[in-house]
């Protein structure tokens, strides 16, 4: 099992770091699937200008009682990454992450995952994020590969995602602040190495990206504007 801290991105070769003064803007808000993002799209990203748009949603599409079947979820996106395209923002996506299967169940009841069940239906909507980067010709960080291969995902007071050991909640969805850590460095160095624009980064998406608000508490916008500066 790889730890979080030993982690780092398969990068060949060292990269200068992007120039100092970046502005970042957390425009992650808690409980949005694709259609809540759609709705307030172009006050809370477009309007911004952004440089460079990273863009994490899915998790509420798939898990919460606002469910969104996949080819809705799909539509939804494509809309959402061809309105920051016209603007002439570059886009990151990024997959979502892994959970806790035995909390999901206490949110949930089994039936409301279907019969594929929650573990298909999260490698469906990765699939269909890949594929669209791959339509749009965007640029795509596999976060949730990456907390694959981390593996440190359970019940174990050391999880990166939140749970009954580490925080006192059956979350299973929302990571630890060293899960926002890892989600901040990752995000940098996809930067770094691909030479993205950093004068005004927008990091759009629901409560994952949100991590409690802002940009100076521990949420992964937060760590990437740290790290940026």
């Amino acid at each position: 099992m790889l730890s979080a801290a030993a982690l780092t991105l398969p990068l060949p070769e060292v990269q200068a770091r992007p120039p100092a003064g970046a502005e970042v803007i957390n425009a992650g808000v808690g409980g949005n699937n694709t259609a809540d993002l759609l709705k307030r799209m172009q006050k809370d990203c477009l309007d911004h200008r952004p440089s460079l748009t990273v863009l994490m949603c899915g998790t509420n599409d798939m898990n919460s009682m606002k469910y969104i079947p996949l080819p809705q979820y799909r539509q939804n996106m494509a809309s959402i990454i061809e309105a920051i395209k016209a603007t002439k923002s570059k886009v990151v996506l990024m997959t979502i992450l892994p959970y806790i299967e035995d909390y999901l169940f206490t949110r949930h009841k089994k039936e409301h995952y279907g019969a594929e069940g929650p573990a298909a239906r999260r490698a469906a909507v990765n699939d269909t994020i890949r594929g669209l980067a791959k339509q749009y010709k965007t640029s795509l960080l596999d976060l949730g590969h990456i907390f694959d291969r981390v593996g440190n995902i359970g019940k174990d007071k050391s999880s990166l995602i939140m749970n009954e050991a580490n925080s006192n909640k059956t979350d299973g969805v929302h990571p630890t602040a060293d899960g926002y850590r890892l989600i901040g460095v990752s995000v940098y160095d996809y930067i770094t190495y691909h030479q993205l624009p950093t004068s005004k980064i927008v990091c759009f998406g629901d409560s994952i990206t949100n991590g409690g608000g802002g940009v100076e508490g521990t949420s992964y916008p937060a760590n990437l504007k740290r790290l940026l500066a």
